[in-house]
């Protein structure tokens, strides 16, 4: 049962708005808006048109009475995701010339922000231990969990039948994020699993000791002062919002609200959103039926929709100027659903047939590189879109635009880092240096490090990386195979001259080596001396000795650096925090604790865990001037719109089945009836993203769209998906 959240009344205290010239007369509240319309309908546009409107009204004219000493209160400005907010920001700064003071954020930044601003009055309500609270990120919540959970996984309740230890703990921190997105206290979980979860899928007792599990996991955090977003967004709904100290903070804060796509966010941003028209704070809210693109992990549209009764409602028409009408998208839908009334498509949608996805890429890419060429499309006015764009999509795509001499970006990859080799070299660096960790180094690992190590120094930006590198993998393998000597408690270098030929290797290698053995030899000396701090502090030293030294770094080299370093800095605050709780042993004093710190963050990349993207280097949408590569989930969410789209695998079944949806989500929606969620459930709600789908994104191409396909998956199989029938209806493009 979600809990219900005390609201202020409308009339509250010290709540008027009143003229500058005129403190006696009061003015009436500035009224609130509902904006309403499908994709690119000029929704950000009227939002940013209101802040210009209000912040005349209220940063000129108006100040609040009860405190008018402040006139600096802010107006608050939501966008969906991080991404979305930087756009946002850059338009808002354009549109206003930066006159008004406007805050920008997104509901989950809003709540670790005002967590983090009033942990001192959650700590004098709640009884906490007063320090300061520290963030875990994913990575770190997962393993922290599965240590904490560790006999309840191996002999206790937290065992099912064909789940993966991974999977169980990830599913179970899930159930406690959906259920304080919903509003929803964390006693409730077990209840509602046991309820809502067919029997089939697991036992009753699995979803009692999930929810014991996930009780002991808050309060631990709770202890340690470790906020994972669950853990925060509960503390935010349940004690922070209600708080009457709080809420005249938000009074004096911030004069407006507005909100840029509310139909992507969670239940308790419209108990927010409600505390401030009860404040007589005016709000502004924008709204696509056809978006919700985050309904299944964690937003509950339908009922931030019920804002709408508190406001003005405005609804917007599409855009005139595309060739993808409204009309279009919703015929689109009744085609899929009715094949058989399907007529001729329009010539702006044509396909690209082929009978294996090999040739089905290639054929796009070429076709991809005529349209360039032939000057109808710019590569920046181009989108390839696919339900799931796997590693070898993306690699195809991107090696043959490359030779044709198109630009091609790669929307939020989020690889792993581990799947970089610098990042590879420099755990395993990490090995050779610390003891006891001989188990998690192999020969091809040593041979793969010399080769990333032995870059020499270079100005020369436009040099290939390649062509730096003094240990070539030849010479590599020689080494790995002669010089390292394998251990599990000290793996180790040996001198070059156990290599019987070593003068075959050449100077320049040998004096590559040479130093890599010498600089691992200094920093165990360094680690052994209690000079060396912590893993963070050699990261550090390698990528400045090794591979900065004024060589030239892609954009994706340095961004997978970096979140590497944002990685180990946040693992190594996290164990530096739990240090403070655990009894000192001649264990730790020896500096075994920090070796197995070291093991374990290893075996966390390359788990593959951590693939987030690290803070943002250079501007995003600004700075694209290639063809992007993007999956729907990706495209839909970060409200981008191209000229020509490129659907790719347009008759892959998981344009149905794929849909984004964490195991139990329709269990924490407002709107969930109580009975438990079955097969056919999940089949309408499918059909449900697949009809809100279409629309939103055949609204985001202007002039062109291609439906790429292949008769035979990746895996060989026919692919007989829900969009087949317009495949088969359209006009096949000439590639020439």
């Amino acid at each position: 049962m979600r809990w219900a959240v005390p609201t202020l009344p409308m009339n509250t205290q010290n709540s008027t708005l009143t003229s500058k010239n005129s403190k006696l007369s009061p003015t009436p509240m500035l009224p609130s808006f509902w904006i309403t319309g499908p994709t690119r309908s000029g929704k950000t546009t009227r939002l940013i048109e209101q802040i210009a409107q209000w912040g005349e009204t209220l940063q000129a004219e108006f100040v609040p009475t009860a405190n008018p000493a402040q006139p600096g209160a802010s107006m608050l400005v939501f966008a969906s995701i991080g991404d979305n907010r930087l756009a946002l920001s850059e338009q808002i700064a354009g549109a206003t010339q930066g006159r008004y003071a406007v805050t920008t954020t997104t509901p989950a930044g809003f709540i670790q922000d005002e967590v983090i601003l009033f942990w001192p009055l959650l700590v004098e309500q709640r009884k906490f231990k007063a320090q300061f609270p520290l963030k875990l990120r994913p990575e770190n919540e997962q393993e922290l969990a599965t240590r904490l959970w560790r006999d309840r996984l191996e002999q206790g309740p937290l065992q099912a039948e064909g789940w993966r230890e991974y999977d169980l703990v990830r599913r179970s921190l899930d159930f406690l994020q959906l259920a304080a997105l919903g509003g929803i206290p964390a006693e409730e979980i077990a209840p509602m699993l046991q309820e809502g979860l067919l029997p089939a899928m697991a036992a009753a007792k699995l979803w009692a000791g999930i929810g014991a599990a996930l009780i002991e996991w808050r309060d631990w955090c709770l202890a340690r002062g470790l906020l994972p977003y669950g853990v925060m967004t509960e503390l935010y709904w349940r004690y922070l919002l209600p708080d009457p100290a709080y809420q005249a903070q938000l009074k004096q804060r911030f004069c407006a609200v507005l909100a840029d796509d509310v139909d992507d966010y969670p239940a308790i941003a419209r108990d927010w959103f409600e505390h401030f028209l009860a404040l007589e704070i005016p709000g502004l809210f924008t709204y696509n039926p056809s978006g919700k693109a985050r309904l299944g992990l964690g937003a509950d549209p339908n009922y931030l929709a019920g804002l709408s009764d508190r406001c003005q409602t405005e609804t917007l028409s599409a855009p005139t100027d595309s060739a993808f009408s409204a009309r279009l998208g919703e015929m689109l839908v009744s085609w899929v659903q009715e094949p058989l009334a399907i007529p001729d498509l329009p010539e702006s949608i044509q396909s690209i047939q082929a009978v294996s996805r090999g040739q089905l890429l290639r054929q796009t890419a070429e076709t991809i590189a005529a349209v360039i060429d032939q000057g109808q499309v710019a590569a920046a006015d181009i989108a390839v879109v696919g339900p799931g764009l796997d590693a070898i999509a993306r690699y195809t795509l991107i090696d043959i635009l490359t030779q044709r001499g198109v630009a091609v970006e790669s929307l939020n990859d989020q690889r792993p880092p581990m799947s970089s080799p610098l990042v590879r070299a420099l755990l395993t660096l990490l090995t050779l240096v610390y003891t006891g960790l001989g188990r998690l180094v192999s020969r091809e690992d040593v041979a793969e490090m010399l080769v990333v190590l032995s870059q020499a120094p270079s100005q020369d930006i436009d040099q290939p990386w390649f062509e730096l590198v003094r240990i070539d993998p030849v010479r590599a393998e020689l080494l790995a195979d002669h010089c390292f000597a394998p251990d599990p408690e000290r793996p180790h270098l040996l001198p070059i001259s156990r290599f019987p030929r070593w003068d075959r290797l050449g100077y320049q290698a040998a004096q590559a080596y040479e130093e890599i053995l010498q600089w691992i030899g200094d920093q165990q000396q360094q680690q052994q001396q209690r000079i060396l701090r912590n893993a963070v502090t050699l990261i550090d030293r390698a990528l400045q000795r090794f591979l900065w030294r004024g060589n030239h770094l892609s954009y994706d080299q340095l961004a997978v650096l970096r979140e590497l370093i944002e990685t180990a800095q946040y693992y190594w605050e996290v164990e530096a925090r739990l240090q403070q709780y655990s009894v000192a042993s001649a264990a730790r004093a020896r500096g075994e604790a920090l070796n197995q710190d070291v093991g374990r963050f290893v075996q966390l990349l390359r788990g593959g865990t951590v693939t987030a993207n690290p803070h943002p280097v250079r501007a995003l949408a600004s700075a694209r001037r290639g063809v992007t590569l993007t999956t729907v989930y990706q495209y839909r969410v970060q409200h981008l719109s191209h000229r020509c789209h490129f659907w790719l695998d347009a008759g892959s079944p998981r344009w149905l089945t794929g849909t984004a949806m964490l195991l139990g989500a329709p269990l924490f929606l407002q709107s969930w009836s109580g009975r438990p969620w079955t097969t056919e459930d999940t089949e309408q709600f499918n059909e449900a993203s697949l009809a809100r789908l279409l629309p939103d994104l055949l609204g985001r191409a202007s002039e062109r769209l291609y439906l790429c396909h292949s008769d035979l998956a990746i895996s060989g199989q026919e692919q007989v998906g829900p969009l087949l029938t317009l495949v088969q209806a359209s006009q096949v493009a000439d590639a020439s």
